[in-house]
């Protein structure tokens, strides 16, 4: 991984103007390579400020949330992966709402596509999963970019700290009401 990374700092310093084009593919391409977001965050905001990082962190996010939104359905064995992964984590009849997936993304080890998933079943139109993909974006964007240099700095127990108060948020936020049909819930097995 840090090949990579490496491979993407030379790759800003040579590429001059290019620069934020070849940061958004490499948004796009993370995915593929395995590397992690807040990663990938906290290097625009290294490589280009907290500013611009962000902005062009969020396109990149963006974009990528757009890419999974698009391609999702074409892998039937994926989109059921994750059904699964959702159902393990969160439970069967339990939905994210808006607020608990923008704090989930804050958790560095949870996996940002099935986060994406959770947008995509909550929200049926790409409009809807758009605008809330926006708004769970964008605190990630920003809190890694700009805290950066502060993270780095940080000990365990703050660390620690941090994880707990997240997990409040996300527990405070969660839907209240679940829905179950007549059907499911009496279901044979």
């Amino acid at each position: 991984m840090d090949d990579q990374l490496t491979m993407l700092f030379v790759m800003v310093e040579t590429a001059g103007i290019l620069a934020p084009i070849a940061f958004i593919l490499f948004h796009i391409l993370r995915q593929f390579l395995f590397i992690p977001v807040p990663l990938v965050c906290l290097t625009g905001g290294i490589l280009f400020g907290s500013f611009f990082g962000s902005i062009f962190s969020m396109i990149g996010l963006m974009l990528s949330s757009i890419l999974f939104y698009v391609l999702i359905n074409k892998m039937p064995k994926t989109h059921k992966k994750l059904t699964k992964l959702k159902k393990r984590w969160f439970g069967e009849y339990r939905n994210l709402t808006v607020g608990q997936v923008a704090v989930l993304r804050l958790i560095p080890f949870i996996h940002y596509h099935l986060l994406n998933f959770c947008l995509i079943e909550r929200n049926k139109s790409f409009q809807d999963y758009l605008k809330h993909s926006w708004i769970t974006n964008l605190p990630l964007a920003v809190f890694y970019t700009v805290f950066g240099e502060f993270i780095s700095r940080f000990t365990p127990s703050m660390i620690l700290l941090i994880l707990f108060s997240l997990a409040i948020l996300v527990f405070i936020l969660r839907e209240k009401v679940t829905i179950i049909k007549w059907r499911e819930f009496f279901k044979t097995v």
